[in-house]
């Protein structure tokens, strides 16, 4: 029997199947309802450039929902049509992750061990806190598109600090959100920057304990130009042990449980269906459909799985709470680079805000500045409106619902705007709306906590409260927002639950 049956081989699913295998004991079976070619050289080719984000209406290798949310549909999911950003999260935001589930297990302290152990960084990899021979090769452009080096020189006459390197070594420090607010000076200190004034965005920055201001090259998983997700650097290296299967074009459709134990999983293949059996479960499908495939399970709200007309196996708040990245772009004339480039190269950290000047041209003959706002008060929620695994789940953001979401975002505008003279207009909340967009960054949907949290999924190891033997591995059970964007933490993630497998 398979020991470990793992449903989507996306960047979580790649690494917890790479790594669990490494065992010659431990059968390992992935399920991606995706494409999966037999090796990587049959990869197409303009799924390895990382300024191609294969995301508009003729893709074929994404999922789509309603408000324009895509991910990705393919080995490697996400990861594998993702801009390459590879930039750490601050140790902030693991300590507010500790405190939300209960544990040190996700402490700064206990992860970044990890973030060494994955990474070979070509451009600081002997530098303390960094690694120069693990799996996934990271480094920053060195001759970047002209509208990047535009930003980067407008930061530097604006009085910004480049710093060096974002992934640089960082001392944890007291955290605070949804469980532990700061002094309201504190708040009203980092929220106040409304104007471009890089001393009171620096002040704020290191009174809330975050990273200070500054902008930067962008840390990229790429080598030799070319975007290297987690399928190339973990799973297609250990596709030909005999211990691993991997089984594209196939969805899974429903969890089997048997009394309170995950025994396999149902699936379609076309037209065809079937069964397989595993001694573990490990829901590696993504925010979005980790938690609709729970809740199609029989694992989710009562009142939802009762109004769908499915059996309740176990009550929880699956999709109850989940957050993301909310974004602006601000589009102005301006030439996309010459020659194929990262999607991203440099950006402007001001605490929960981020300034991304993008390379490729979403309207033609237009720039592209977004502004997004990585650690939103505002959260959304995840509901199924049918049991049909064909009718994609409906989700609420529930964006700029929050005050101070709205007076952050409004901010970030204004810097951006006088960061390069234009004239948006006034910015009131009908604008912000209007021209609101996402990052892609959605999670939280089968959030991280103990037993008695009133809006955990799972526990601390991932094991979803009341099964035995299920388990949930991505981006839906991370607990708090993120401040940077979310590929290192779900490699990170994944690398550490199979650690805790392995155990």
């Amino acid at each position: 029997m398979t020991r470990t049956l793992v449903v989507g081989a996306g960047s979580a699913g790649c690494v917890l199947a790479a790594r669990l295998s490494a065992d010659p004991g431990h059968e390992v079976l992935v399920l991606e309802a995706g494409p999966v070619w037999p090796t990587a050289a049959q990869i197409p080719a303009a799924l390895l450039d990382p300024g191609h984000l294969p995301l508009g209406p003729e893709s074929a290798v994404v999922w789509r929902y309603p408000g324009n949310l895509v991910r990705g549909k393919l080995i490697g999911g996400s990861g594998a049509i993702n801009g390459s950003y590879f930039i750490r999260p601050p140790a902030t935001d693991l300590a507010a992750w500790s405190a939300v589930a209960h544990s040190a297990r996700w402490s700064y302290d206990t992860i970044a061990r990890y973030f060494r152990e994955l990474e070979h960084d070509l451009d600081f990899g002997t530098e303390p806190g960094h690694g120069d021979h693990g799996p996934i090769p990271v480094r920053r452009v060195a001759d970047p598109a002209p509208f990047s080096t535009e930003f980067a020189e407008r930061c530097v006459a604006a009085g910004f600090a480049e710093i060096p390197d974002l992934n640089a070594t960082a001392e944890p420090m007291r955290a605070y959100g949804r469980a532990s607010a700061p002094p309201a000076d504190d708040a009203a200190g980092a929220r106040g920057h409304a104007r471009l004034s890089p001393d009171r965005a620096s002040s704020g920055a290191r009174s809330r304990g975050h990273a200070p201001v500054g902008f930067g090259r962008v840390p990229l998983a790429m080598s030799n130009g070319q975007r290297r997700g987690p399928a190339l650097t973990h799973l297609y290296p250990a596709l030909s042990r005999p211990n691993l299967t991997v089984t594209g074009a196939t969805t899974v459709t429903r969890v089997l449980v048997r009394g309170t134990r995950a025994i396999g999983v149902e699936w379609s293949r076309g037209r065809e269906r079937g069964t397989a059996y595993a001694d573990r479960v490990v829901l590696c499908a993504g925010a979005i459909e980790s938690a609709a495939l729970l809740i199609r399970s029989g694992i989710g709200p009562e009142r939802q799985l009762r109004s769908l007309g499915l059996r309740v196996v176990r009550p929880a708040p699956v999709g109850r709470w989940c957050t993301d990245h909310p974004e602006i772009g601000l589009e102005f004339p301006g030439q996309p680079p010459a020659r194929p480039t990262a999607a991203l190269e440099y950006v402007l950290e001001l605490d929960d805000l981020e300034l991304r000047p993008y390379t490729p041209a979403f309207t033609p003959g237009l720039c592209r500045l977004g502004v997004a706002l990585m650690r939103p008060e505002s959260s959304g929620e995840l509901t199924l409106t049918s049991a049909d695994p064909a009718v994609a789940p409906r989700i609420d953001q529930g964006y700029l619902s929050a005050a101070d979401d709205r007076e952050r975002l409004r901010a970030g505008v204004e810097i951006a705007a006088e960061l390069f003279g234009l004239r948006p207009g006034s910015v009131d909340d009908a604008w912000l709306r209007g021209h609101l967009g996402t990052s892609q960054h959605l999670s939280g949907t089968c959030r991280m906590g103990p037993a008695n949290d009133e809006r955990a999924v799972v526990d601390e190891g991932a094991r979803v409260h009341g099964i035995d033997d299920l388990m949930v591995v991505d981006l839906s059970i991370v607990p708090v927002p993120l401040s940077r964007g979310p590929q290192v933490t779900v490699v990170t993630l994944a690398a550490a639950i199979a650690d805790l497998l392995a155990m």
